[in-house]
This record gives structure tokens, C-alpha cells and sequence, in this order.
């Protein structure tokens, strides 16, 4: 039974999970090797708990434990020490899982089981850097994940069935739907919101229309709850195109990403991070963007 959880990596998706995991009444440990990451990420997990008390989506009880039972720590192998799981949040590149993983795997205990949130990366491929594949599995959340309601759990190679069911029921206690599916690159959603992200790009490369008219057209005409280039900006253009990268090297030519999506990045424009990308957050867009 999981009761304690460690998350590494205290970035969007990081801070998310722990937010989600403590609301659901998880002790939660959220590391990271900045001190002032932590803090910015404190600063924001307590003001979506106050929105969310606010509005009736969190309980009394649930604020409480994200106050009172959430811990912020740069002490890695510490905070590895004590858990039932701990999930990896790190950026998607894998110098930097590998090290993670492997100071993980000489802290925690027997037990623990690890989870990578990763769109694309295999998570076989994750566990060979620790020593306990069967243990070992994909949980990829959404951003944002305190509103995305789904968890897409991928199975390693080796990933145990009891693994499985265990991280299955724990997204579910997180308040979150599941899918279980086996490993293949780009898995089901990563792959498709590629496509249709990158062919955007293509449009947009081609002056077929403005970005904000095949925003609405992909929302209004296929029911999408956001655009492709509103996501794009959300998750960061400099991550859409590293998950590009990745796709047209495993599943080929339809993945390759699109000139102008490359020159966005190269010219620093990586989405509401930096403050730029396909949309402009400097002035009141950001707000109409939003709502």
C-alpha cells in the first residue's frame, strides 16, 4: 500500500503532482536541487489550494494536508529513504533521469516502487538505470495536472502486473482516470497531440491562417478543450519539439518537426515560460488566453 510519496523535480509538472498527491491525502516529499525552485513552487501549489478551497474543489481537510503534510526538501537520497513510491519529474532527457534514478536506487527501501512522468521516454529503457525493472513503470500526468483528469500508466518491459494494479489504484485515489497500456514510443496521447501540434506548425508555416483562427477551428470543430498552439505554449515549445525529436527518430518521417517550430525555440520563443511563443504573454493576451 502506498502511503508516503517522494516527487523529484519541483518544475510545472512536479509541483502538480505533488499537489494532487497531498490533496488526496498522501504524505509528500517534493525535492529538488533548488532551493528557490522550491520555494517558487511552494509559493504556487499554496495559491491553486487556496483557489481550489475557494471554489469548492478542495475539501478543508484536503488544504489542511497539503499545508500540513507536504515537505519541500533538496536532499534527494534523504527524501528517497522513507517512501512507498517515488516519481520522477524531471526534464525529458536522459543524462538527467539516468542520475536521478540512480541516487534513488541506493536510497530507497526494498519496497518502493519508482515511476518516470515522461510523454515519450521508454520507461525500460528508465529502469535500466536502476535495479528493479519489475518495479519500475511510466506514469504520465498532464498539465495542468490538478485540472487534466488523466493518468496514462505504461508498462516496461519487465514491469510487474502487481506494479501495475498498485499505481493504477494510487492515480485513481488522486482523484484521476486511467488508461494502462504497454510500451511503445510516443504511447497513445503523446502520439497523437504530436501530430496534430506539429501539422499546426505546418499550417501556420504556410499562411493558411492565424494562429488564434486554427486554435478555434480545432476547438469549435473538433471539440478540442484547448488549441494546438494554446497547449504548445502551456507545455513549452522547447518540450513539444524535444518530444518531436524523439518521435521522428523511433516512428520516422511523420514526426519530423516543422521548420518553424524549430526556428520559435531557436529564437528563445518557448511559450508562457519565457514569456513569448506563438502568442505574446506580455500584454493583457496572456489573461484572454486563459479564461
Amino acid at each position: 500500500m502506498i502511503q508516503n510519496i517522494t516527487v523529484v523535480g519541483s518544475g510545472v509538472m512536479g509541483r502538480g503532482i505533488a499537489y494532487v498527491a497531498a490533496a488526496a491525502g498522501y504524505s509528500v516529499i517534493l525535492t529538488d536541487v533548488s532551493e528557490e525552485a522550491l520555494h517558487k513552487a511552494k509559493e504556487e501549489i499554496v495559491k491553486i489550494a487556496e483557489k481550489g478551497l475557494a471554489i469548492g474543489k478542495l475539501t478543508n481537510e484536503g488544504f489542511a494536508h497539503i499545508k500540513d503534510k507536504l515537505v519541500y526538501s533538496t536532499d534527494l537520497k534523504e527524501a528517497a529513504s522513507t517512501v512507498d513510491l517515488i516519481i520522477e519529474a524531471v526534464p525529458e532527457k536522459g543524462e538527467i533521469k539516468r542520475q536521478v534514478f540512480e541516487t534513488i536506487e541506493e536510497s530507497a527501501p526494498a519496497h518502493c516502487l519508482f515511476a518516470t512522468n515522461t510523454s515519450t521516454m521508454s520507461p525500460t529503457e528508465i529502469a535500466s538505470y536502476a535495479k528493479r525493472p519489475d518495479k519500475t513503470i511510466a506514469m504520465h500526468f498532464f498539465n495542468p495536472v490538478h485540472k487534466m483528469p488523466l493518468v496514462e500508466i505504461i508498462k516496461g518491459l519487465e514491469t510487474s502486473e502487481e506494479t501495475a494494479g498498485t499505481i493504477k489504484n494510487t492515480a485513481e485515489k488522486m482523484g484521476k482516470q486511467t488508461v494502462v497500456i504497454n510500451e511503445f514510443p510516443g504511447f497513445v496521447t503523446s502520439r497523437i497531440s504530436a501530430l496534430v501540434g506539429n501539422e499546426a506548425f505546418y499550417m501556420l508555416q504556410e499562411g493558411l491562417g492565424k494562429p488564434e483562427d486554427i486554435d478555434k477551428a480545432i476547438k469549435l470543430g473538433l471539440n478540442y478543450p484547448m488549441g494546438p498552439f494554446e497547449l504548445a505554449d502551456l507545455v513549452g515549445l522547447d518540450a513539444r519539439l524535444n518530444n518531436l525529436k524523439y518521435l521522428h527518430e523511433k516512428l520516422g518521417e511523420k514526426y519530423r518537426p516543422a521548420p518553424l517550430l524549430e526556428q520559435y525555440v531557436k529564437a528563445g520563443r518557448l511559450g508562457r515560460k519565457s514569456g513569448k511563443g506563438v502568442y505574446d504573454y506580455t500584454n493583457n493576451e496572456k489573461e484572454l488566453i486563459e479564461k
